[in-house]
């Protein structure tokens, strides 16, 4: 049986639920199994997860595609508990901690590790996590320190987005896009989002200034330039934009390719347009800590909401696989463990 991350040395025989799979593959190899309750250290807490999400980010490290993802996840099969952000109560605390109290609502990642698929997952004190704010539910703030979290690092520390920028979002309406657009909006960029028809209303009730239905128009040809282009759901390209972006422009993608790491490799040695993948679990711990102090105050205000798109028991997690695996996600897809 796979183990998390944090299971590190100390262990109780207590038992807990959690997902993992014992191969790569489809939705189908992932089930329930009982594992091992983790113990916390003395600078962890022990969460006990309420709410928890899934993402083409999951079913990359799901199918071991691309061969990259393999190096965290295992090279012949899977050796995690998937998933990495959470939403739920502390149950125990260890004898250093004096941030949190048993009971308290917290919400964050785990990222760059995994774990948050199951009962119980350890996190440092000092990592990724903030109280959730009042009025907030788990599944909200769950997507927030999942998605949001995302799209911030994207905007601010990738793509250092500023008021009266031109920035594109292709994905509108799926888990990152929401947030992108309503964070570009906030930060005073002139937002275009691109998304369906039937999310149109969804994208412009977002703050988008204009929406692009891409079932009518290509989004490249418009004759619209932008400063940044954000690929929020990794189904387009450098080469596709390139004659959208401005002088100095930036093409962002989420999706590891062996395409975007060559568009990388071939911007930075011509042009003065770029191609960005940026890695955003690999950033510093006190770089998504900050960002996720950002977002819960933007959160806690009104500023930003999060898009639920579809709630799944953990109990039908292979549907929920089966659900983003369609590439067309309408906001966050939440897996809810009680």
């Amino acid at each position: 049986m796979p183990t998390t991350a944090t299971e590190r040395t100390t262990r109780t025989d207590t038992r807990m639920k959690a997902v993992a799979a014992k191969e790569y593959g489809g939705p189908e190899v992932l089930r329930l199994y009982s594992a091992p309750k983790p113990t916390p250290e003395s600078d962890e807490v022990l969460i006990r997860v309420r709410a928890s999400t899934v993402g083409p980010a999951n079913s990359a490290m799901r199918e071991g595609r691309p061969f990259p993802v393999r190096f965290f996840s295992g090279l012949r099969r899977p050796t995690s508990i998937p998933g990495d952000a959470f939403a739920g109560n502390i149950a125990a605390v260890g004898r250093d901690v004096t941030r949190f109290g048993v009971g308290d609502r917290v919400f964050g990642t785990t990222a760059p590790e995994s774990g948050a698929h199951a009962e119980y997952v350890c996190v440092p004190e000092d990592g990724t996590l903030e109280l959730t704010p009042a009025g907030v539910s788990d599944a909200e703030a769950a997507a927030v320190a999942d998605n949001g979290l995302t799209a911030l690092l994207f905007l601010r520390d990738v793509a250092d987005l500023q008021p009266g920028q031109f920035i594109l979002v292709n994905g509108a309406s799926g888990g990152i896009g929401t947030f992108a657009v309503q964070l570009a909006t906030h930060f005073g960029a002139e937002v275009t989002g691109v998304c369906s028809t039937k999310n149109v209303d969804l994208v412009r009730s977002l703050g988008a200034d204009t929406v692009v239905d891409y079932t009518t128009t290509d989004a490249a040809k418009t004759g619209g330039t932008y400063d940044v282009i954000f690929d929020a759901v990794g189904k387009g390209s450098f080469a596709q934009f390139e004659n959208a972006l401005n002088p100095g422009g930036l093409y962002m993608t989420t999706v590891p390719s062996v395409r975007i790491l060559l568009e990388m490799a071939r911007t930075r040695l011509v042009g003065d347009k770029r191609a960005v993948f940026a890695p955003t679990g690999m950033k510093p711990a006190g770089v998504r800590k900050k960002y996720l102090g950002e977002l819960r105050k933007l959160l806690d205000s009104g500023v930003i909401r999060s898009v639920i798109g579809r709630r799944y028991p953990v109990a039908e997690i292979v549907e929920a696989h089966r659900y983003v695996d369609t590439g067309h996600k309408r906001g966050t897809a939440v897996v809810t463990i009680d």
